[in-house]
């Protein structure tokens, strides 16, 4: 059955690709009487294409034909997708790119819930937490869905949802916070390089990898983790409504999807299609038809992004030992 949308895009461009069809034969038929009669028809034709193409969009906005928004999380959270100097992994998330998706379906009058699929292990702290409020400011029902992993800081995100759906055998879970740095002291040593200190503060050069950690700056680092994970327990806690002292009893293990519907880590269990048929039920409607947004990025901007899929297998290993970071936060 065709829905009154549709048919409205239908009429749309078939107007539209009538009156650039008229204008066509006008400009290339009728008038030029020095032109040949099959040059001037398939003349009219390409009018007519590009007619068609012009209002098609102008028929798509006027009339939409979706009225849920879904945005993708997949891979690594991430700032810009980028990782410095070096290549970050092509299936990073943008998290700036996220958040101006969301922000875009929220202000779309034809969008009345959001979607966010949630495929990663987590990643950048901030950026995650941009995720979390862009979703939490969005007007009107928003339900995260965990395919294969919804951990630490795609848990995070999923707090600001008003619902989170996984499958059994999705990896949900991970609250925790992590920091990290590679410790090349005695690799130095044996290449007879020396580490000099030049800073002004007494811990500005805590965990520079090139010397050994004083206990002091492993406190004052392990300090900052232990803030940032009351915060994540802090957030998932009330977004979610769990006991602030369950979620630190999970010390930051995964489970199976079904293992953590049982703890109420998840609130429904179930596929896309029954998750669709659901949202339909709340919506009052027979069905949805579902929109995936994508990032607003210039042509140059896609060029380089697979110009950074080429360069990752070579790019990827050597920043995991002299990337930029000293000392690296993440969930």
């Amino acid at each position: 059955m065709v829905s009154s949308d549709g048919i409205g895009r239908l009429a749309v461009l078939a107007a539209g690709a009538a009156a650039f069809a008229v204008v066509g034969v006008a400009l290339f038929v009728v008038y030029p009487e020095t032109l040949a009669d099959l040059a001037g028809v398939l003349a009219a034709l390409a009018a007519t294409a590009l007619g068609v193409r012009i209002i098609g969009p102008i028929a798509g906005s006027i009339f939409p034909g979706y009225d849920v928004a879904e945005v993708a999380v997949e891979g690594p959270i991430t700032r810009d997708g980028g990782g410095g100097r070096f290549p970050s992994s092509p299936g990073s998330t943008p998290a700036d790119d996220i958040v101006d998706q969301i922000d875009r379906a929220d202000e779309d009058e034809a969008v009345d819930a959001l979607l966010v699929k949630l495929n990663t292990p987590g990643g950048e702290v901030v950026p995650s937490d941009d995720i979390k409020l862009a979703a939490e400011r969005f007007d009107g029902p928003t339900i995260a869905y965990a395919t294969d992993v919804c951990a630490s800081g795609g848990y995070w995100i999923a707090s600001g949802c008003d619902e989170l759906w996984a499958r059994d055998g999705s990896v949900v879970g991970s609250i925790g916070v992590i920091g990290s740095r590679v410790n090349a002291s005695d690799l130095a040593e044996r290449l007879g390089v020396s580490y000099e200190r030049f800073a002004a503060g007494r811990f500005k050069d805590a965990g520079t990898p090139l010397k050994e950690m004083s206990d002091d700056e492993r406190a004052y680092l392990q300090g900052l983790i232990d803030d940032y994970y009351e915060t994540f327990v802090e957030r998932v806690s009330e977004g979610r409504e769990l006991d602030p002292e369950f979620v630190r009893e999970t010390e930051a293990r995964i489970y199976l999807g079904e293992q953590a519907h049982e703890m109420g880590l998840v609130d429904e269990l179930g596929t896309r299609r029954e998750l669709e048929d659901e949202l339909a039920d709340r919506l009052e409607r027979d069905a949805v038809a579902v929109e995936e947004f994508e990032p607003r990025r210039p042509l140059m901007a896609r060029v380089g992004a697979g110009a950074r899929s080429v360069a990752y297998a070579f790019g990827a290993g050597v920043a995991g030992l002299v990337g930029d970071r000293e000392f690296r936060l993440r969930f």
